[in-house]
């Protein structure tokens, strides 16, 4: 049940998030927070992650669903498995931030992007970012690393 709430966490936290950011921050626009380590940037990305694919979006659409189904079932799968909760948790964060994202492509066109990190190379500070990213990477990095350690 906790992974349950954890998914479900992301995905509200997000979702209520990402409608603020819609609401009340003006488009590519950038304001430093949280003592100038991160700049709050809303940004339209189209493609995936990176703009990978921003001028195909109905194949990101379509890549995104099947992925999040797949990972589904493996979830649901993993419920069967006795322990493994570093992967229980893993994906827990993963469909969580999944689960927003493709919400985002499937009902706006776009996923809601919203900040960078503030730091010396350029390359990562022009990326930016949602919190759904972050439980995406984390996410899978906890699966891959539950196999040699549970």
């Amino acid at each position: 049940m906790q992974y349950i709430i954890t998914l479900l966490i992301v995905f509200a936290g997000e979702f209520f998030w990402k409608d603020h950011i819609e609401k009340e921050v003006s488009e590519n626009s950038s304001k430093k927070i949280w003592h100038d380590r991160i700049i709050l940037t809303k940004y339209h990305n189209y493609g995936a992650a990176l703009g990978t694919g921003k001028k195909r979006p109905k194949i990101v659409k379509y890549i995104s669903v099947v992925i999040t189904f797949v990972a589904v079932i493996f979830f649901i799968c993993s419920f069967g498995l006795a322990g493994k909760g570093m992967m229980k948790s893993g994906f827990s964060l993963l469909l969580g931030g999944a689960f927003s994202n493709t919400y985002d492509r499937l009902k706006r066109g776009y996923v809601v992007d919203y900040f960078r990190l503030n730091v010396p190379v350029k390359r990562i500070r022009n990326i930016i970012f949602n919190v759904s990213d972050f439980c995406i990477i984390l996410g899978t990095l906890l699966i891959l690393l539950s196999d040699g350690m549970e």
